[in-house]
């Protein structure tokens, strides 16, 4: 025998809700044909297992779609009006079936159905403007990105390729006066790197801050203490492995991101971003290393950025002790920043392996 549970309804302009209270439903069976709601599923409901069942005759018409949804206690079912309206009621007969009763937790009046859909709207609406508002913000950010990197990768471009040319040119006199020929580009993109650091801080780009922050001030470090302050490292072939090591990283590291402002890749340019840092990273501090060492007798000597201290000491301590903490530093910002691109080139390939299978 069928038997008949508990059904609870809500209306919305467009849309009839029906809450059957029915617990652990199996076998449901939901048709809506002729503007009749059928309705049959086994299950626990007011009197206890069976099988229940019910039809409604809705007062106007209905789509034939209708979707439900069953949970561990009910049955939810949705069935859309063909015409957007509000019912006075839901049955077609006057006298409401004695299984039937609002649902008052969805339940709403006209008017405040009516406010529901303002608000709604007023909701979508916002959100357009929001999203509207970020697409423009990533477009300004994607066009920022995009030229910082353009530009520091013709900077360090024309570094690379007319260092390389004066070598082939000049032979080894190319390597004594690097410092005069390249310096003022040289400043120029290290000065900018500093926008990189403010990037990662911000968030415009996803990347740790302290591993980016090493390399900005160790390189400015190296760039306008020891080489732009003392004018006897001008003429110094360490000046020349420095700023080759340093140009030959960033040919690579500048285009790949580039690229990925448009989220486009090359496989081949991919490779040499995550790859050539392995043997030139370390090659580079070993070269800022040299020139720190070539720079302490240099510092003693002149008394440079020497720290003075009372009469009554009568000394002053030399920035050459400085020096010797700071080579210290330099190979821990070595040990750091190495483990942080190892592990962006580990994370990088394995994802990449991933979508491959």
């Amino acid at each position: 025998m069928t038997l008949t549970p508990l059904v609870y309804w809500a209306q919305r302009h467009e849309e009839i809700y029906l809450r059957v209270e029915l617990t652990d439903a199996q076998h449901i069976d939901v048709q809506v044909h002729e503007d009749v709601l059928h309705f049959r599923a086994q299950g626990h409901g007011a009197k206890g297992q069976n099988e229940y069942g019910f039809s409604l005759q809705f007062l106007l018409p209905v789509k034939p779609e209708v979707s439900h949804k069953s949970t561990q206690r009910q049955v939810n079912i949705t069935v859309r009006k063909q015409q957007r309206g509000w019912w006075s009621r839901l049955t077609l007969q006057e006298r409401r079936p004695v299984f039937l009763a609002p649902d008052f937790d969805r339940w709403l009046d006209e008017s405040d159905a009516e406010m529901e859909i303002r608000e709604k709207e007023e909701k979508k609406s916002r959100m357009r403007v929001a999203r509207q508002t970020e697409e423009g913000f990533v477009s300004l950010k994607t066009g920022f990105l995009f030229v910082y990197n353009l530009v520091q990768f013709l900077g360090f471009s024309w570094i690379f390729v007319n260092m390389t040319v004066r070598l082939f040119i000049f032979g080894q006199d190319s390597l004594y006066d690097t410092f005069h020929t390249i310096s003022d580009t040289m400043f120029f993109c290290q000065i900018l790197a500093c926008v990189e650091v403010l990037n990662a801080a911000f968030g415009f780009v996803r990347t740790a801050v302290i591993p980016t922050l090493i390399q900005v001030v160790g390189r400015n470090f190296i760039l306008f203490i020891i080489f732009g302050s003392l004018e006897e490292m001008h003429n110094r072939p360490v000046v020349f492995f420095v700023f080759y090591l340093w140009s030959a990283v960033e040919i690579f590291r500048y285009p790949f991101y580039m690229l990925a402002c448009f989220n486009t890749e090359w496989k081949t340019l991919t490779w040499l971003r995550y790859t050539v840092w392995i043997p030139l990273y370390p090659l580079g501090v070993l070269a800022e290393a040299v020139a720190v060492i070539q720079s302490i007798p240099i510092f003693d000597e002149t008394k440079l950025f020497s720290i003075p201290l009372p009469k009554v000491i009568g000394t002053s301590v030399s920035f050459s002790c400085i020096l010797h903490v700071y080579l210290v530093l330099m190979f821990l910002g070595l040990f750091i920043n190495f483990r942080h691109l190892y592990k962006q080139r580990k994370r990088r390939f394995r994802t990449k392996k991933r979508k491959a299978n």
